[in-house]
């Protein structure tokens, strides 16, 4: 009997290769992907800008009521050194408050969630403190403060504006732990250190910072308004060259301040959202998904 014959490595079928899934496409980098966001943001902002510029010269508006960008830029360059001065001033007061109300908000938040009675004596005052407006106790801290020192009574002022959000979003995170978690660290018989730490400040971290934020803003309008009702006693902040620019009709530079000023506050919310993405970019929901 003939063995049958072996078909040649010509004839011999290629054995079937496995199914390679193509690579995905390569992910582009955070600075791309931050341009490519704000992309429309800048694009809407020069639009309205060019828009402003033909309209105001179409219809011969006056520079005394709304003057061009193009004039406003040139006030800008022309009084840049004055403006940052008047920044560099605004700024550490905006700081200061800021970085005063998160310490003293996240301190009262964990005074005030120790223990019910503390908090039942101690959040009325605070609410009062919010609700009393900055004009009306303005006069008696520059006062109290003294002349001398207007800087630190605009401070204050800033302070008192800024504070209640972070104490506030403070006392609601630290109250936001799971009650079934809590439950577990009785069971384990947890310290009260153990408690604070593995599991109070991750509940409240989301808060803490989302108080920052506010907190931030408010700072800046703090600042401001405080500078307004100083008047004359605080002659180098922003707040004064606006004032100086009305006084003489110098509206180019009224707005340039304005600019710099909104610029300022952008950065401060910026700069505090940026630091609520690396914290909670890794384990919380807010900052874990996908595009929105």
């Amino acid at each position: 009997m003939r063995n049958p014959r072996r078909p040649g490595l010509a004839e011999q079928s290629p054995a079937p290769s496995p199914d390679i899934p193509p690579a995905p496409p390569a992910r582009p980098g955070r600075l791309a992907r931050n341009l490519r966001e704000a992309g429309p943001t800048v694009a809407a902002g020069l639009a309205f800008i060019a828009i402003w510029e033909i309209t105001v010269h179409a219809l011969g508006v006056s520079k005394f009521v709304l003057p061009p960008p193009t004039m406003i830029a040139a006030s800008m360059i022309r009084d840049f050194p004055y403006l940052m001065q008047a920044l560099a001033y605004t700024a550490g007061i905006t700081v200061a408050a800021f970085l005063a109300a998160v310490v003293s908000g996240i301190l009262g938040g964990l005074l005030l969630t120790q223990h019910k009675d503390v908090e039942r004596m101690l959040w009325p005052y605070a609410i009062a403190l919010q609700v009393t407006p900055m004009v009306a106790i303005a006069p008696l801290v520059i006062i109290w403060v003294g002349l001398d020192r207007v800087w630190l009574g605009l401070m204050i002022l800033a302070w008192l504006v800024a504070f209640f959000p972070m104490l506030a979003n403070t006392v609601q995170g630290l109250k936001s732990a799971d009650r079934g978690l809590q439950d577990v660290m009785s069971l384990y018989q947890a310290s009260r250190w153990q408690r604070f730490r593995h599991l109070q400040l991750p509940a409240a971290l989301p808060y803490i910072l989302t108080g920052a934020r506010i907190s931030s803003s408010l700072a800046v309008i703090g600042g401001v308004v405080a500078e307004f009702v100083a008047g004359s006693g605080a002659s180098t902040g922003l707040a004064w060259v606006i004032v100086e620019s009305g006084t003489m009709l110098d509206v180019p530079r009224m707005f340039a301040a304005l600019f710099i000023l909104s610029i300022f506050g952008l950065a401060i919310w910026w700069l505090t959202s940026l630091v609520q993405a690396r914290l909670l970019s890794r384990w919380h929901e807010s900052e874990l998904g996908g595009e929105r």
